[in-house]
């Protein structure tokens, strides 16, 4: 019976925790201050906009702060 319970259990997380990993990045800027953040979704709402080249998903957040510096809306705030 335990060893059920476990394997459902193990079963379950393996399907939930991809679900809460982030693995996407966009730089991103906010069209009426035009300050550059980065956020982990992509933006659904008009006062934000994505500037990275060609609209770039980057895999972790340091890659993202990188991938700020070359974007020149962004370097020359």
């Amino acid at each position: 019976m335990k060893t059920r319970l476990f394997a459902a259990a193990a079963l379950v997380a393996s399907f939930t925790a991809p679900a809460f990993a982030v693995d996407e990045f966009y730089v991103v800027q906010d069209t009426s201050t035009k300050k550059c953040m980065i956020v982990d979704k992509k933006p659904t709402v008009t006062t934000q906009t994505v500037v990275s080249p060609s609209g770039t998903i980057y895999k972790t957040h340091a890659e993202a702060e990188a991938g700020m510096k070359t974007v020149k809306v962004c370097s020359s705030n």
